[in-house]
């Protein structure tokens, strides 16, 4: 079991390794990195304008 282990960690290290030097990772990287930041921008936009939205729609049912 032991051997098996230290085989799985060289194997691990290896793959961490190629993909390291690999430019096409490294790209497919930077675009995730991009859109999760977009993301986080939709959704802090999301935000204001639903609560912009909420103030709206209660504004109004109190004047009815």
């Amino acid at each position: 079991m032991k051997h098996h282990l230290m085989h799985t960690k060289t194997r691990i290290k290896q793959a961490l390794l190629a993909l390291r030097n690999d430019k096409r990772a490294v790209t497919a990287m930077e675009y995730g990195l991009i859109a999760s930041l977009i993301a986080v921008v939709i959704i802090g936009a999301v935000k204001g304008v639903g609560t912009s939205v909420t103030a709206a729609f209660t504004t109004i049912s109190s004047a009815m």
